[in-house]
């Protein structure tokens, strides 16, 4: 008798699909896998876009890792209410933004909270809103090494412009940022080689601020894609996100890092429109959409269905004659992108011991929890 496969679920009956479920086991394998990677977990700052949970926050302050970043200011309230001590929001706040930014350090005085920044403009309104406000603002300046959505590049005008973030009263500059995010070379020799070519003026950046008299700025850098790259820098801290759930997109993409799928949408078939299709309670509001048809899911016990059609509440796919395939049938699907998956579900429901156990809420998919 084969064995049973490690995302089956004993009591599928009693769980209403669509549904996203999560594996702890496996997120607390990621998690030390993780830890395995980087000489010291001091420079893990894992980003909480992936997961957006106090749960897994608190498995991850439980293994020693203190340094958070995230997008939202709910994601950030969400982690300073799980008493994470230092939170990155890398996101340059303007106007409500920006207050809301501020009400959060001062709702929250226990966790250090810093942000973004990347022109004059901004630096200018942050600085008189936090003096008005009575506090001061660590800031990284956002470099585009490629990105090309955000940031500086780095050189001449983001060495000014943190000369001038020193010089306003209300912020502190402490550090770069620096995402390569544009980097997704299937072969780690090639993300290797431009992701060193993107981090020199980085090096460069930081060495001539050094030199002009300032305190060797903090670098924060890289993604998942080159978190095995970056992490062996020695004297950068490295913020990876998906890791913690894992993907289809990554599993094709970086294989050289072992991270288990530990998240999934769970299916049914419901009809079947002909001798060849299945349709499935899957679509665009149950699994994220914005890759091509055939990249946004991967059913791990269907793994030869053609998707054919997406729309809001339904998937359509092609089975071949002859299928097996009935109306009722549970498919396990593997999104090819988590992170935007997540987002669309309130809750995921625990899978511990093949059966259903409990629920995560997410509760940082939210725009706003209570600020």
């Amino acid at each position: 008798m084969a064995e049973k496969e490690w995302y089956i679920i004993d009591d599928i009956e009693n769980l209403d699909t669509p549904a996203l479920v999560v594996y702890p086991k496996r997120v607390k394998k990621n998690i030390a896998t993780l830890e395995s990677m980087i000489d010291d977990v001091a420079r893990l700052r894992p980003h909480a876009k992936t997961y957006k949970s106090k749960e897994v926050t608190q498995l991850m302050l439980g293994a020693g890792i203190t340094k958070f970043k995230c997008a939202t200011i709910a994601e950030a309230e969400m982690l300073a209410m799980c008493k994470s001590p230092d939170v990155l929001l890398a996101y340059q706040p303007v106007g409500p933004k920006l207050n809301r930014f501020v009400q959060l350090i001062l709702a929250y005085p226990d966790t250090k909270f810093s942000c973004l920044v990347d022109n004059t403009t901004a630096a200018v309104e942050m600085s008189a809103t936090a003096l008005s406000n009575r506090i001061h603002i660590p800031v990284y300046i956002d470099l585009n090494l490629g990105m090309n959505r955000t940031g500086i590049k780095p050189g001449k005008e983001a060495l000014q412009l943190y000369v001038d973030c020193e010089l306003l009263p209300g912020i502190k500059p402490v550090g770069l940022h620096a995402y390569d995010g544009h980097l997704h070379d299937a072969g780690l020799v090639a993300r290797t080689e431009k992701c060193d070519a993107c981090f020199e003026p980085v090096i460069k950046l930081q060495a001539d601020i050094k030199n002009l008299g300032y305190s060797e700025p903090l670098i924060i850098a890289g993604g998942s894609p080159t978190f095995s790259i970056h992490a062996k820098r020695k004297v950068i801290e490295c913020s990876p996100g998906t890791f913690v759930y894992w993907d289809k997109g990554y599993q094709n993409e970086i294989p050289e890092q072992p991270f288990l799928p530990a998240a999934l949408v769970v299916s049914r078939v419901i009809s079947m429109p002909d001798e060849t299709k299945l349709c499935l309670d899957l679509g665009h509001k149950s699994v994220a959409s914005e890759k091509e048809l055939g990249s946004r899911v991967f059913f791990l016990n269907a793994p030869e269905l053609v998707m054919t059609g997406h729309s809001e509440e339904h998937l359509v796919a092609d089975a071949g004659k002859g299928h097996q395939y009935k109306v009722g049938d549970v498919l396990y699907g593997l999104p090819y992108h988590i992170c935007p998956t997540i987002a669309l579900y309130e809750r995921a429901i625990t899978i511990e011991n093949s059966k259903t156990s409990s629920e995560w809420k997410n509760i940082a998919r939210d725009r706003k929890i209570t600020i």
